[in-house]
């Protein structure tokens, strides 16, 4: 057998072949490296060896000894229950398993096993049941694999698993892997760098990490691996920063804020400060010979589109052409009659495109090209393009922005989303990103009340839904976390839109409801949404999709189901697609738990309107998964590393630096990050 590198495919790993090698694909392991950063997501501690005369009830421990008989029981109703006599020497004690008949082959009586458990009061009798069990010798006397337990003992590694692969099976792999580290491992990180910081050598980490002699070594490989983890992400940021610098741009500006004198006093409204902010920060980038590369994020109705077609103006200024990219037709659709509004008063021509065939009319005539990716297919004159804005620019792959702002010269570009950004992520997973936020909401917009109820006053709040319909004739939107229901024990109390709708018309049969989702074709959904817009329909029953782009003034409740599977910026988000009129506006939560960890999680949303505040909280309390989930392909793979460690990032951004300084003299570093799958991650 060839020798072992990282790159090794997982399936010539010793006892894994091409069946286990397609379970472990399901977990993202592919290859030998992958193997190795499968992390524990905890240890159990079966390091308390113990005699049977020291067993105290509710104490987890590992006994060693001998299996004196083994055999099958049946219960009332017909299930093998398998008990065994095991002793240790001095004393004998009962174990009890539930249906693993397999067992009388494995532990046949003379076996030498360790078993490990939780003590346990079962009658009178002190007891250990269903305990992990390994075998140290058999009955014809000759040793097992493990001289040295790999399961019982100790601290154990508990791993993500997958059906087919349990922690036991991949400890067994990972043990005989760890022996080969010495000859497997390049340690990239600088020597300086790591007696500095007194870190473990990779090597070390990686053996402490899954094979623990105790609760110091985790934290210790904790410590480097996160090290590396957040060195390696602000050395990618650092870099795209440097790639982006160095692109040729294709058209600069000449721009002050009084050229947009005639666009302000056409608004019906004074902008806010965040607003002039934002605007002075992107012209001031706009007039430079780099290429802008700039973020503005806002909450919902923050007022982003204004800020958008003030640069829309300012190019029409300059004699160049932009193009705006939406995600989704709706929000392109909404985006067209705001701007028309705005623009064409100033004799801006916007072109609209949301199908996915060419035109055949000439596009010069065009100052805006405005649409879905359908842009992508369009003959736009690239050389007149000044600016490219694109909206919720996460929804896009690269290849579809790369292909949007060209090859050779490339124009400016503004990026918006609605996702709020806690300071560390803007530090880090876009720290290559120049970044404006509108924290400021419009005057006149009215706070919107939040309330989280209790299932006990559900009738209550359907009845004054009832009346806000009949009286003030208000709508709503109804949301719930899936589009079909589950068989999963987890999701069984988690309303699925569907089943929620038919539910919905017979509680409301007097109003119409509709019903949108996912798998909606786009031309019934655009109808959908048509209707409501139009109070055709009164309730509306939806997934998640209408987080981005519906914009009905006369909607002023929303219902969200199942609260608690959402993060809170995303219900901040889904919560903002109400209040967009004069009327009082109303988010309703509806956890489908009694949880009081996760209803005290929501209370937050009743108390702050913040998206920024409501995004580091969900940061503290859920991780970045919570957050940018689908934000970033490659994210989570920050296994360790935390995004709350403040002083980590800041660290690691010192040193990354530093070393791309001189970064020909990093050559382990750069093999480290063309292989490290964080690499991956390209915001632009």
């Amino acid at each position: 057998m060839p020798k072992l590198t990282l790159q090794t495919p997982i399936e010539n790993l010793y006892m894994v072949g091409e069946n286990y090698a397609e379970k472990l694909h399901t977990l993202g392991i592919f290859t030998v490296r992958d193997f190795l950063y499968h992390f524990p997501f905890r240890w159990e501690d079966l390091s308390s060896q113990k005699k049977i005369a020291e067993l105290t009830p509710g104490e987890t421990v590992t006994l060693t000894g001998e299996i004196l008989s083994i055999q099958n029981i049946y219960s009332k109703n017909g299930k093998k229950i398998q008990k065994a006599i095991f002793t240790d020497g001095e004393q004998n004690l009962e174990i009890t398993w539930f249906n693993q008949p397999f067992l009388l082959k494995n532990l046949k009586p003379g076996t030498r096993v360790n078993l490990a458990g939780k003590v346990a009061y079962f009658g009178r009798k002190l007891t250990i049941t269903s305990p992990s069990y390994e075998i140290i010798k058999n009955n014809y006397g000759t040793t097992s694999l493990f001289t040295k337990t790999t399961h019982t003992g100790k601290l154990v590694a508990v791993y993500p698993e997958t059906l087919g692969l349990s922690s036991k099976w991949l400890r067994s792999r990972m043990a005989t892997l760890i022996k080969q580290l010495d000859y497997l491992i390049e340690d990239f990180l600088p020597e300086e760098i790591r007696q500095k910081e007194k870190l473990l050598k990779l090597s070390e980490a990686l053996t402490k990490i899954h094979c623990p002699e105790n609760w110091q070594d985790i934290e210790q490989a904790k410590k480097r691996l996160s090290f590396d983890e957040m060195l390696i992400l602000n050395l990618k940021s650092l870099q795209r920063k440097q790639e982006w610098q160095q692109q040729t741009l294709r058209h600069q500006f000449s721009s002050q804020i009084e050229d947009l004198k005639p666009f302000l006093q056409k608004l019906p409204f004074k902008l806010t400060k965040d607003q002039e902010k934002a605007l002075q920060e992107i012209i001031n980038d706009l007039n430079e010979v780099k290429v802008m590369n700039r973020l503005l994020q806002g909450d919902v109705g923050s007022g982003k589109t204004v800020v958008a077609a003030a640069c829309v103006y300012l190019a029409f200024r300059n004699k160049l052409k932009t193009v705006l990219m939406t995600p989704t037709e709706v929000l392109a659709h909404q985006h067209y009659e705001s701007l028309k509004k705005l623009l064409e008063p100033l004799k801006i021509k916007i072109g609209f495109f949301t199908g996915s065939d060419k035109s055949k009319e000439s596009l010069e005539k065009y100052d805006l090209y405005l649409g879905t990716h359908a842009l992508l297919f369009q003959n736009l004159p690239h050389e007149q393009i000044g600016l490219v804005i694109i909206d919720e620019q996460h929804r896009f792959g690269v290849e579809q922005r790369a292909k949007l702002l060209g090859k050779d010269k490339i124009p400016h570009l503004l990026t918006m989303t609605a996702t709020p950004i806690p300071r560390t992520i803007a530090l880090t997973l876009y720290g290559d990103l120049a970044l404006s936020i509108i924290k400021e909401m419009p005057k006149g917009r009215k706070t919107i009340k939040t309330w989280v109820i209790p299932e006990l006053k559900r009738n209550d709040a359907y009845n004054w839904i009832k009346k806000e319909i009949g009286q003030n004739q208000s709508q709503v939107y109804l949301i719930c976390p899936l589009i079909e229901e589950s068989d999963k024990a987890m999701m069984k109390t988690i309303k699925a839109a569907t089943v929620e709708y038919e539910k919905i018309c017979q509680i409301f049969p007097e109003f119409k409801i509709g019903l949108l989702h996912g798998k909606i074709k786009a031309k019934e959904k655009n109808e959908i949404m048509a209707n409501f817009a139009k109070n055709k329909i009164q309730i509306l029953v939806s997934t998640s999709v209408i987080e981005v782009g519906i914009d009905v003034a006369n909607a002023t409740i929303i219902i969200i189901e199942g609260a608690e599977r959402f993060g809170l910026s995303q219900l901040h988000q889904l919560r903002g697609r109400v209040g967009r009129g004069e009327k009082q506006s109303y988010c309703l939560l509806f956890p489908s738990t009694n949880q009081n960890e996760e209803n005290k999680r929501l209370k937050a949303m009743e108390t702050t309107q913040s998206g920024i505040e409501l995004a580091e909280l969900d940061l503290k309390l859920r991780g970045p998964g919570e957050l940018y989930g689908t934000l970033q392909s490659g994210f989570l793979d920050l296994k360790i590393a935390s995004l709350n460690d403040y002083n980590l990032i800041n660290l690691t951004q010192i040193y990354a630096k530093k070393i791309l300084t001189n970064w020909e003299n990093y050559q382990l570093l750069h093999k480290e990050l063309n292989h490290c799958k964080i690499a991956n991650i390209k915001p632009n």
